[in-house]
């Protein structure tokens, strides 16, 4: 989801962790390092990468385009690509035709049968566009801040898992309980307590 969007969902994390200095030169190198690999024309049918805000489809993380003031601002990209059920069993159709025809056989084996589907699996994967999905981030360094612009739970775990590969930083989902217990210096037994309160529901 884009920042520029009229309408936004936002997950809010706090970063833990120290960056190494010089900070905008690590940022960088984990950035450039995990920058979404192009899955166009790969038989890969998943890719998970940063890129630019203003140039999603041309990452580019040079100069510090993606440092603005004490913020950087740059986005996660999932690339999917989605095989309907019916297409991949229609050209699995026609190939174990044919190879059974080729064979002279009525049969083919569970070997033979799984062989045929990942050879359509890759056949098609090499033709089909990867579908891009974009989510913007802003992140406050000199705060340990940062704003994920998806509430998605699939696109948050991979936010979560790059990040720490990336930077070697821990980000937390800034929920009621984290952040009562990140902004309090609570003792051991009152973070007991904190674990055991439950929601409470408001009925009219």
């Amino acid at each position: 989801m884009s920042i520029w969007s009229s309408k936004v969902s936002i997950t809010q994390y706090n970063v833990q962790g120290k960056i190494n200095s010089p900070i905008i030169e690590f940022i960088t190198s984990g950035l450039v390092s995990n920058t979404i690999a192009e899955i166009d024309q790969q038989v890969s049918d998943r890719a998970v990468g940063w890129t630019s805000v203003d140039k999603p489809f041309q990452p580019d993380f040079s100069g510090s385009s993606f440092v603005f003031g004490n913020y950087f601002v740059f986005a996660l990209r999932i690339d999917k690509k989605n095989i309907a059920a019916k297409i991949l069993k229609k050209h699995y159709t026609i190939e174990a035709a044919r190879r059974m025809l080729e064979s002279g056989r009525d049969y083919l084996s569970k070997t033979e049968k799984q062989l045929i589907k990942d050879h359509v699996l890759n056949t098609l994967s090499l033709r089909i566009p990867a579908t891009p999905n974009i989510y913007d981030i802003v992140w406050n360094y000199e705060e340990s801040s940062l704003w994920f612009f998806s509430n998605l739970k699939a696109a948050n775990e991979e936010l979560e898992t790059l990040f720490s590969n990336s930077f070697n930083l821990t980000i937390i989902r800034i929920f009621p309980y984290t952040a009562a217990d990140l902004s309090s210096n609570l003792v051991d037994s009152q973070r007991d307590d904190l674990q055991k309160i439950s929601p409470t529901q408001f009925v009219k």
